[in-house]
């Protein structure tokens, strides 16, 4: 069984007109919501063997709260960098091609690509992937690059404004 939580980056800042699209950091929310979004899967016993993410900064640093909340190293995420702003086909194949040796992965990317795959995995629809929102699903299947013809199923789906929590 594989397990794929996708992972909105937080939120970004906006703060300088100048800077590149690809450097922009999180803002003070995203670095508020990262930690608690990290903590709420620890809390669920939710566990990650592999955290791959787009290099874009504020993805990076999505992933660097994420990976150090569950007492990995920083240098231990896999940098994809066609995860920067990828469609849909893109997430396909990254998602076929990970370590079978890995039956849990988060990959950390941007909209609005990250809806677009969310919303092939299940029958579960988002208009929307939420910063910083997390969508998780299993496979029954044994390897990455069976893991959407096995037929995914939804787990579930939370984000930092969710109901139900402080």
């Amino acid at each position: 069984m594989k397990t794929l939580l996708i992972v909105r980056h937080a939120k970004s800042s906006w703060d300088s007109v100048d800077m590149s699209d690809f450097d922009r950091p999180l803002n003070e929310r995203g670095k508020r919501d990262a930690p608690v979004m990290a903590q709420r899967l620890i809390k669920a016993n939710v566990t990650i063997d592999r955290f791959v993410s787009s290099p874009a900064k504020r993805a990076r640093q999505t992933a660097t709260i994420f990976i150090e909340a569950f007492g990995k190293k920083a240098k231990d995420i896999h940098f994809i960098p066609e995860l920067y702003h990828a469609p849909l086909e893109v997430f396909k194949t990254v998602v076929a091609g990970l370590d079978d040796r890995d039956n849990s992965v988060a990959l950390f990317s941007h909209n609005p690509g990250i809806t677009a795959f969310a919303n092939i995995l299940s029958s579960v629809r988002l208009d929307n992937m939420p910063t910083c929102g997390v969508f998780a699903v299993t496979s029954p299947a044994a390897t990455w690059s069976d893991f959407l013809s096995a037929g995914p199923q939804f787990w579930f789906f939370d984000y930092p404004k969710a109901a139900g929590h402080d």
